[in-house]
């Protein structure tokens, strides 16, 4: 089982990374990895070039945790490091890409699900009326999590990674993809409406039929980022008469 994020910045842990130990490097990397390729490639654009600066920033990490003093997360001293990289990546290309997926006519809600006056023509089945200990129960929920994730636009994966995943703020977030917070809201709640969709069309909610019984057991990393983002998306929904304006 994977150490939380609070073991990574004990003294000890940070003591075996400066010791060199490889266990303990590769606990680091197989926690952080995925992550910061999706914030990689919401710079670049490119997850082949994504996967190249952070296999770059995983060597300098090795080369300079001497020098972490840990005033800040270990985590996000990672994403700091990762994101300067795939900057200067594209500046060292001399172009400057827009993150994709943060404009245009995409919604996280068709307008066919509103009336000409913003309404709901039928109001989204509120997951409150599920159990979701039940449902979240299973890795079969959590597969399609991922799979929905990492099918988003570079941006939008980027975004939820980092804010649904990860937990980090608005703020933070912002400043890494180097997004307003506007945008950064907007890609947010597009991303999530996407998994809120794959979950409906997973547990048939969008049909009104009761959820199905998830027999596989989840790991605990893969059911506490289901239930973050089973509590975002449920807030996002969460009034009973939202208006197309919003979604």
């Amino acid at each position: 089982m994977l150490p939380t994020d609070d073991q990574f910045d004990t003294p000890e842990f940070l003591a075996r990374l400066r010791g060199g130990d490889e266990s303990a490097y590769r606990r680091l990397v197989r926690r952080y990895h995925a992550s910061l390729i999706g914030l990689a490639q919401g710079v670049i654009g490119s997850r082949a070039q994504a996967e190249e600066v952070v296999q770059d920033s995983w060597v300098a990490v090795f080369r300079s945790i001497d020098r972490f003093e840990g005033r800040a997360s270990l985590a996000g001293w990672l994403f700091t490091i990762v994101r300067n990289r795939a900057r200067t990546r594209i500046s060292s290309e001399g172009r400057m890409v827009g993150l994709p997926g943060q404009g245009g006519d995409e919604r996280a809600v068709g307008l066919k699900n509103f009336t000409p006056n913003g309404h709901w023509t039928e109001l989204p089945a509120l997951w409150d009326e599920l159990d979701p200990e039940r449902v979240i129960g299973g890795r079969q929920l959590w597969e399609i999590v991922h799979e929905t994730i990492q099918a988003l636009p570079d941006a939008q994966k980027a975004c939820i990674v980092m804010r649904d995943i990860e937990g980090q703020s608005s703020e933070d977030v912002c400043a890494l993809l180097s997004v307003s917070a506007e945008n950064q809201r907007v890609l947010l709640h597009r991303a999530r409406g996407r998994v809120r969709a794959a979950i409906d069309v997973a547990m048939g909610t969008a049909q009104g039929r009761r959820a199905p019984r998830v027999v596989a057991q989840a790991t605990a990393t893969a059911k506490g980022v289901v239930t973050r983002l089973w509590a975002a998306i449920c807030a996002v929904y969460a009034p009973r008469k939202s208006c197309a304006a919003a979604l």
